[in-house]
């Protein structure tokens, strides 16, 4: 792990020092990110990481604009106009890093470890047309934040990656001891869109050159993902270019927690896709469903087609998968 046990609890109880201080110098300059080359050389921990309140957030000035789409699946119609306040999110998705400083600071063990483990994608051998669908996801127990993969997996060398396999629990807790909370899937969307029309929001994911421009499947989902966008699964937080609003991973590399319970905006029927493309097995009768975002790097052509800005999908509170992860919000 890139922080070891010692340096972690020295930032909690930085974190703690500054919260009482209630710090209100200007948000610290952000680390370079935006390319592989940047990425790799992050730590995964923000410039003034357990010094000021609002490290590697952003300022949103929030306002109106059009939350779903039209041309999306129908769990994401009507469209509807809504309002948000000012507010701060992460640039980035919360990472290793961030989140072993958490747990070192606060002893906090999560629902995978103390349950039976996450969901975690596996792609099928071979090139089956027959092979059944959602059976590339596999509840395996010893899977968690700190085995991604599963026993024998690791995150050492990884502290600037995503954290997954944690619940919507986990994600409360982290953001609760930072003072802050996870996004609505309002604030969310705002965020993504970045005053962007559906459109120009939901275009395809790659520039004129046809690179790509977020971490998505290539190549037949499930059995082989080419990686032409560099990442043959989750990437390190910011290797791709951020939004108009400074936000990077906003669409693809994992799925985002929020805190709305699902609920079609409109149709109650949602079409091929919803609810697949996280669970291991049917939804289970009365499970509670918060709101997921953005797609991930399981999105391809083919399945999901969900690494958009207006995508959603139920995820149960309780099933920490490989491919979901969060960022945090914090009052203006």
């Amino acid at each position: 792990m890139r922080i070891g046990l010692l340096a972690a609890t020295l930032l909690g109880v930085a974190f703690a020092a500054a919260w009482s201080l209630k710090d209100q110098r200007p948000p610290p300059a952000h680390a370079a990110l935006g390319d592989r080359t940047q990425c790799a050389a992050y730590s995964g921990l923000p410039p003034g990481w357990g010094q000021d309140a609002h490290a590697g957030m952003v300022h949103l000035r929030g306002g109106a604009y059009e939350l779903g789409s039209t041309r999306g699946y129908a769990e994401e119609r009507p469209p509807q106009t809504r309002r948000v306040e000012p507010f701060w999110i992460d640039r980035t998705e919360v990472s290793n890093a961030q989140f072993a400083a958490f747990v070192a600071a606060t002893g906090y063990v999560t629902e995978a470890e103390k349950g039976e483990g996450a969901a975690v994608f596996r792609a099928p051998e071979g090139n089956d047309a027959t092979t059944a669908e959602g059976s590339w996801w596999h509840l395996v127990k010893g899977a968690d934040w700190r085995h991604p993969e599963g026993p024998g997996s690791s995150i050492e060398g990884r502290g600037h990656e995503p954290v997954v396999d944690v619940s919507y629990a986990d994600a409360l807790a982290y953001a609760h001891w930072l003072g802050r909370e996870l996004p609505s899937e309002t604030q969310w969307e705002y965020a993504a869109k970045a005053g962007r029309n559906n459109e120009s929001a939901d275009r395809a994911l790659r520039d004129a050159q046809g690179r790509p421009l977020a971490n998505f499947w290539q190549g037949l989902f499930p059995y082989q993902d080419t990686g032409d966008d560099g990442f043959p699964g989750r990437a390190p937080v910011g290797c791709f270019p951020a939004n108009p609003f400074g936000l990077h991973d906003m669409v693809g590399n994992v799925w985002e927690w929020t805190t709305d319970t699902y609920a079609a905006h409109g149709e109650d029927e949602a079409t091929r896709g919803a609810g697949e493309a996280v669970s291991v097995a049917p939804m289970r009768s009365g499970a509670e469903r918060k709101v997921i975002k953005g797609g991930s790097y399981l999105c391809a052509a083919n399945y999901c087609v969900r690494a958009r800005a207006a995508s959603r999908q139920p995820e149960e509170i309780d099933l920490p998968a490989s491919h979901l992860g969060f960022r945090t919000v914090a009052k203006s």
